[in-house]
């Protein structure tokens, strides 16, 4: 059976189904195996005043859903409506694919897959919001 791999580094948090756990003194490696289980680094979370770009704030939400601060079908309504707008401007094959991954797995109900998939998008929406600056 197969699951979740976490690499945690000496104290580092982790956000389980609601749950702050912190590792110890040592890395670790944990096997999530509840499928669906709600995983958020903390290290990765995004503060509420750092969601102030498109793809940061659709991160976000799905962050609330992972962290049960939000209710899944509202939070699905503004995951697609967010991804609809951000594939009007995110034009290029490999935003196309992060973002229909991302809607694959908002529609299975993986918020965590889906996040990952956004998050991959911030890279490049910091380099067309420089680009844009400049």
């Amino acid at each position: 059976m197969t699951g979740l791999v976490l690499k945690l580094a000496p104290g580092e948090r982790v956000l389980v189904n609601g749950a702050v756990i912190e590792n110890g003194d040592r890395r670790s490696r944990l096997t999530i195996m509840t499928p669906n289980a709600n995983i958020l680094r903390l290290r990765d979370a995004i503060r509420p005043g750092e969601a102030n770009t498109p793809v940061r704030r659709v991160c976000y939400i799905a962050q609330l859903v992972l962290s049960g601060d939000a209710e899944t079908p509202t939070a699905r309504m503004q995951l697609l409506r967010g991804i609809e707008q951000l594939s009007q401007v995110l034009l290029d094959s490999d935003s196309r694919s992060q973002l229909a991954a991302a809607t694959t797995a908002i529609g299975e109900g993986d918020f965590y897959r889906a996040l990952k998939r956004l998050r991959a998008l911030l890279p490049r929406e910091e380099r067309l919001l420089a680009a844009g600056a400049a």
